[in-house]
């Protein structure tokens, strides 16, 4: 067996959605769920076949975005890993009704951070072990930085 540690690769302001999914439809119930979550999302979707010919499947509503999806699945590699690079949007938008998929059977990682992909290789193919999605932690957060934290989300509009 070979470990491998693929940096996901995106435009800066971008998050990104991995996950696990099965069946040639993915991709496309995929882009339904991301379509469906209403406002300017834009997106790109990649999924990596496991059988039959293999190929990165792909959808989207941005060009770009989609481009940049393949490209990272196809360096995973892993079979029945999708990924979904997505701008104008958070995660916390699309998750639920990505998770709804039938599909789809877990999430790796929804993140804006630099983040790296840990796949395992064998002789069959290759398998997503685990993510590392930012940084390490550096400490545990002061009374300042509840009130600053509190204070972001409520500017974001996420509490009241």
């Amino acid at each position: 067996m070979q470990w491998h540690v693929v940096p996901v690769e995106k435009p800066e302001h971008a998050n990104v959605i991995l996950g696990q999914a099965h069946f040639i439809k993915t991709v496309e119930d995929l882009h339904e769920a991301m379509a469906g979550a209403g406002g300017a999302i834009r997106f790109g979707i990649a999924f990596n076949e496991a059988s039959g010919p293999c190929l990165v499947r792909h959808s989207g509503n941005d060009p770009e975005l989609v481009r940049v999806a393949t490209d990272n699945a196809r360096r995973i590699g892993a079979g029945h890993v999708f990924v979904i690079v997505m701008e104008e949007g958070f995660p916390i938008n699309v998750l639920n009704a990505i998770k709804q998929v039938p599909e789809v059977c877990g999430i790796y990682c929804a993140t804006a951070n630099p983040c790296q992909v840990v796949v395992a290789e064998t002789d069959q193919g290759r398998g997503v072990m685990g993510v590392v999605d930012g940084q390490a932690v550096k400490g545990v957060e002061t009374e300042q930085d509840v009130q600053d934290r509190k204070a972001l989300l409520r500017r974001f509009g996420y509490k009241l």
